[in-house]
Parts: structure tokens; C-alpha cells; sequence
């Protein structure tokens, strides 16, 4: 009987472990759109105000810009939270522990760029280091996760943001602020694009698979 036919029953078995898969890991493509919102706005606008300013970004600039970073961890500390809760053993608390890496990564962000205002820097050399501490917090954390689920384009995305903020560092300023927004931002929406490429053929392989079994 159609029922009992073992190629619908290998279709099923495959769709329920990919829906179990994608219910459990963080949504990459959500986390690569919030990220490359949150650094193509917010770099824009301390470019933009810079370039008003003299070189140094005003005030507003500077909350609108970390406002954006905070919604973005944010988001990414529940999501990735929020997915690993359906699982147990040791992934859910290595998820766990993942997304609020990002929570105290940027915890310690605004501690480090004070104490180096504190020495005596200069406007200039404070926002070469607050952009370069942001790239390598944000760049470690995608290696860690690249890692931790094995996932190569988060891998790959975390090798990207730490050598675009290199780079973004020798630019100076106002132009490192630029190359983070379309660079550093503009790639993480292209890993949104490309990841959910990749998932629609994913599933479309699954079912494509089921059918030509049958």
C-alpha cells in the first residue's frame, strides 16, 4: 500500500531530521540579516556624521550606532537561546554558552574603549580601536560558531569581518568607517542571500530525492 511505501517512509524520516536539525541550530540567515543591518546603517551614519563633524562622529551618531549593535546582540543571545532550549546533553549548553559570549563579549567592549580614552588618545585613535575591537569581537565569535556547528560559511564569514577590520584599521578615519558599512556590512547580507539559497535547495534536494525514489 502507498502507506507502507519505504521511499515516502525515507522521504518522511529525511524531512523530520532536517526540520529537527533547523529547529535546533541558530538561523544563520537571520543572524547574518540583523548583523549586516546593524553595521551597514550604523557605519554609515558615524561616516556620514564624521564627514560633517571634521573626522570625529558626533554623539548621536555614536548612540545610533551602538543602539544598532545592541539589538543585534540581543537578538542573537534569544535566538540562538531560544533554539537550543528544545535540545539536552551537552549542545544545549554549548549553545547556550555561545550566545552569551556575544552578551559578554560586547560587555567589556565599552570598558576597553574608556580606559584607552582615559590614557589620552586621541579621537582618532579611539575609533580606529573601537572599530578594530568590534571586527575582532564579532570575527572571533562567527569562528567560534563556524566551529562549534560546523558550519563553514560562518567559518569563513568570522575570517572576512577579521580582515576587513584590519584593513578598515589602516584606512583611518572617516574612511574605515565606510569600508566596515558596505565591506563589513554588505557581506554579512550576502551570507544571508547565499544562506538561504543554500537552504531552499537543501530542502529541495530532500524532496526531489523522496520523489524520484518512489
Amino acid at each position: 500500500m502507498n502507506d507502507l511505501d519505504p521511499a515516502a517512509s525515507l522521504r518522511m524520516i529525511r524531512e523530520s531530521q532536517e526540520q529537527a536539525r533547523t529547529g535546533t541550530e541558530p538561523d544563520v540567515r537571520l543572524l547574518y540579516l540583523v548583523w549586516g543591518i546593524a553595521w551597514a546603517v550604523g557605519y554609515t551614519v558615524l561616516w556620514t556624521s564624521a564627514r560633517g563633524a571634521g573626522g570625529a562622529p558626533s554623539g548621536p551618531g555614536f548612540a545610533v550606532f551602538f543602539a544598532l549593535l545592541g539589538v543585534a546582540t540581543a537578538i542573537t543571545i534569544v535566538h540562538t537561546v531560544r533554539r537550543s532550549a528544545g535540545t539536552r546533553g551537552p549542545s544545549t549548553r554549548a549553545g547556550a554558552m555561545y550566545g552569551w559570549s556575544w552578551m559578554l563579549g560586547f560587555l567589556a567592549y565599552p570598558f576597553i574603549i574608556s580606559g584607552v580614552a582615559r590614557a589620552g588618545a586621541s579621537d582618532e585613535v579611539i575609533g580606529l580601536i573601537a572599530n578594530a575591537l568590534a571586527c575582532v569581537i564579532v570575527g572571533l565569535m562567527y569562528l567560534a560558531g563556524g566551529a562549534l556547528f560546523c558550519d563553514s560559511g560562518v567559518f569563513v564569514l568570522g575570517l572576512w569581518i577579521l580582515l576587513v577590520g584590519g584593513v578598515a584599521t589602516v584606512a583611518g578615519i572617516p574612511g574605515s568607517y565606510l569600508l566596515l558599512a558596505t565591506a563589513g556590512g554588505g557581506g554579512f547580507l550576502v551570507m544571508a542571500v547565499l544562506a538561504h539559497v543554500v537552504q531552499r535547495r537543501r530542502r529541495a534536494a530532500l524532496g526531489e530525492g523522496g520523489t524520484a525514489d518512489d
